[in-house]
């Protein structure tokens, strides 16, 4: 087994004769249903901002005009530029924009975990997530189960050849599973807090069109900017002060060492 991958986790070709060196890339188009589910709720959007063209303020419909084809934009570069290259220096991952590497030494485990709840039966199943020895993660584009076949095999198989250019085996290390947690339990709370300021945005445009139609006129600031961003603000704060106080004080990261001041 050697030489680059194909996208569907197959080696072809030379390369330096342990398997390392692979690429994984877009192989296959995304499932029917989850175009059409996106061509859906794309299409909705602009039949409701039709509906209500008049009643919204003009910047207000320049600003969705522009989130919407960044979006786009972003999806498409991402499918057509995005790539996990794999080699004896380490993983490299290259996004829509841009492209961060991390060596084998900095490289703490690579899993194949459940992709997140909510995209449809024609979702992925699983992605490929990639954890330092700081406990962040870095998603691994293509190595998942709408490019791959099985990809809990290609990631055993990849573990495996990586180890002798890791210098070390694949150990489990509590301190860093104590990390991993953390950041896990406050990167839940950002997302609710996300989620919920989406959900008070979205009540605050439907105020909006409800005033502007019956009176003429509303405060578009205050619904759509202040009310949004102060109901993130105290989302963020009470879920993230919530999840640190059920860390138990073991697991929590130390504190660094005070400077002892010179007499």
């Amino acid at each position: 087994m050697s030489g680059h991958g194909d996208g569907d986790g197959k080696r072809t070709g030379g390369g330096d004769g342990l398997g390392i060196e692979r690429e994984y890339r877009r192989r296959k188009r995304p499932p029917r249903g989850w175009l059409l589910v996106m061509a859906f709720a794309l299409g909705n959007f602009v039949l409701q901002v039709g509906r209500h063209f008049d009643a919204l303020p003009t910047w207000l419909l320049a600003c969705m005009a522009v989130l919407v084809l960044t979006s786009v934009v972003w999806v498409s570069l991402f499918m057509s530029r995005g790539r996990t290259r794999v080699g004896p220096d380490g993983i490299a991952v290259r996004g829509a924009l841009s492209e961060r590497k991390r060596s084998w030494h900095d490289i703490y485990d690579i899993r194949v975990e459940a992709a997140p709840r909510g995209g449809g039966p024609s979702a992925r199943r699983h992605v490929t997530l990639l954890y330092g020895n700081d406990g962040r993660r870095l998603g691994l584009p293509h190595l998942d189960d709408w490019q791959l076949d099985d990809p809990h095999a290609e990631v055993a198989d990849l573990l495996t050849a990586a180890a002798r250019h890791r210098g070390m085996t694949w150990d489990r290390r509590p301190e860093v599973e104590a990390r991993i947690r953390r950041r896990a339990g406050h990167r839940k709370a950002w997302e609710h807090a996300w989620i919920g300021a989406i959900v008070v945005l979205l009540c605050m445009l439907a105020l909006l069109v409800a005033l502007i139609v019956a009176n003429g006129e509303a405060p578009v600031v205050l619904l759509l900017v202040c009310i949004p961003s102060a109901s993130f603000a105290a989302l963020a704060a009470l879920l993230n002060w919530q999840w640190e106080s059920q860390v138990p004080r073991s697991l929590r990261e130390p504190e660094p060492p005070q400077a002892v001041r010179s007499e």
